[in-house]
């Protein structure tokens, strides 16, 4: 190594890379090269310098002399003052270049422009950086440090229109070449499918950085192999749901607000469906407005009427504040807007069946838990036990317009237990278990190695072609 002889880290870190540059070495070392006289004391000093290294004859005196004659020669790099290492390596080849006898290459002039560029107007410098040189048009006074160090890159502009060609020249002693990122990251989805086997499964996906949702629906339906259209994806953190994801919003923020979840619908039409509900006069206009904390019965509210078929996204909860967390998997139903409380309540435990310790009935409207009105803005909706029509509530017609594009519209809801309830029926349960797919491993392995590339692949990403 080199001595450091006060902020000399910049200079020891340039002669280091000089000395392993093998032409420049040799002609170095072994006193190679014609200088001219006193004018050349820099590349004396670098030479006896570099000799020693390869020698194994440095002492801190060499480096010193070497110090003091940069500084004779240079007012910038006097004292002790820290630079820039690329700045001191251009410069000292630059001296390089006059000692040995040639015009400096900061004073060459711009090579030739073919014919068909009249206004010199060259394209980004890597459009075309492997292309040959110009026909030979020599500097005066061509220098080791020219022929090995300096090189031109060809700049390449076609017009789109009249397709005609100009190319331009430039020299250049260093390039600054881009290096390639990774453009995706490690993204974790949870699938809630229809099928038995693959009913909760956790996969692995390679998310592009500057996508969309749209195209996380994409991977997620070709993984699920379902159609992207029934597709719900939905944040879902240990004490309940956050919100539902848009084609439209960007990746970047995906997930890190809590796990994913991608939801796959109940199939349309099913067996053993709600009674038919009753006409839309049933429920009235509205009267009275909205209760902030409290119930409010839909009969009170102007709304769409109850027909049709809703799409409930479940999640149950228990305890109250700090405790509060969510127990077992989320749930996906497509229930009749005209249900009643009751037959909303039996359909949700019908749903729980696998986890209740024994045969559960109502003991009364409303006695079992509360459903709260998921993922939207204060105040909380909660849905009314007295309620007949439960589901008609103009909340859940806000939720479903607000639902966004992506997916089919749906509804969320958190289903809360009191915890001496949860207990009785449920004993300790917590969160769902979720089976890991390879993918998850394979995609957390793959993005946790530190990304490497080539110098070749440096270069290509730099003479990529680009619309200007």
């Amino acid at each position: 190594g080199l001595r450091n002889h006060g902020n000399t880290c910049f200079m020891n870190a340039v002669v280091q890379c000089l000395s392993n540059t093998a032409p420049l070495a040799e002609r170095l070392a072994l006193g190679r090269y014609r200088a001219r006289g006193a004018r050349a004391e820099v590349t004396h000093r670098l030479a006896a310098l570099v000799r020693a290294l390869w020698t194994r004859d440095y002492t801190p005196q060499l480096s010193a002399e070497f110090k003091n004659i940069v500084s004779k020669h240079s007012s910038q790099f006097r004292g002790n003052a820290q630079h820039d290492a690329l700045e001191f390596l251009l410069w000292l080849l630059d001296r390089m270049h006059e000692d040995l006898g040639a015009a400096s290459p900061a004073q060459q002039t711009r090579g030739p422009q073919e014919v068909g560029n009249p206004s010199g107007v060259a394209a980004h410098p890597g459009s075309g950086g492997s292309q040959s040189p110009p026909p030979a048009q020599h500097p005066r006074g061509q220098s080791f440090v020219q022929s090995h160090f300096q090189a031109q890159y060809r700049s390449s502009l076609t017009c789109p229109h009249c397709l005609q060609q100009s190319n331009t020249f430039d020299p250049f002693l260093c390039i600054s070449l881009p290096i390639p990122l990774c453009q995706t990251r490690a993204l974790n989805v949870t699938l809630v499918l229809q099928c038995e086997r693959w009913r909760f499964v956790r996969v692995g996906l390679a998310v592009p950085l500057l996508g969309t949702v749209a195209d996380l629906r994409e991977m997620v339906a070709r993984e699920g192999r379902i159609p992207p259209e029934q597709v719900i994806l939905a944040e879902v953190s240990p004490r309940g749901f956050l919100r539902s994801l848009g084609d439209k919003e960007e990746l970047g923020a995906a997930g890190e607000g809590a796990p994913l979840y991608a939801f796959q619908p109940p199939p349309a039409r099913r067996a053993g469906t709600a009674p038919a509900p009753r006409s839309a006069a049933a429920c009235g206009p509205a009267l009275l407005p909205l209760v902030g904390s409290g119930f409010a019965r839909s009969s009170d509210c102007l709304h769409r009427g109850p027909g049709g078929r809703i799409l409930l996204l479940l999640c149950n909860t228990a305890g109250a504040g700090p405790q509060l967390a969510r127990f077992g998997p989320p749930l996906v139903l497509r229930e009749e807007r005209g249900i009643s409380w009751e037959q909303l309540q039996q359909s949700i435990l019908a749903q729980l069946r696998a986890l209740l310790r024994g045969e559960v009935r109502a003991q009364g409207t409303g006695a079992l838990f509360r459903i709260r009105l998921a993922g939207g803005s204060a105040p909380c909706i909660y849905l009314s036990p007295q309620d007949p029509r439960p589901l008609c509530h103009p909340a859940i017609d806000r939720a479903l317009q607000l639902s966004g594009a992506g997916g089919p519209p749906h509804v969320k809801l958190t289903v809360e237990w009191d915890m001496s309830t949860k207990e009785r029926l449920f004993g300790n349960i917590q969160e769902e278990a979720v089976q890991d797919a390879e993918s998850v491993r394979l995609q957390q392995q793959a993005h946790r190695q530190q990304h490497s590339c080539t110098l070749d692949e440096c270069f290509q990403l730099y003479t990529k072609e680009e619309q200007v």
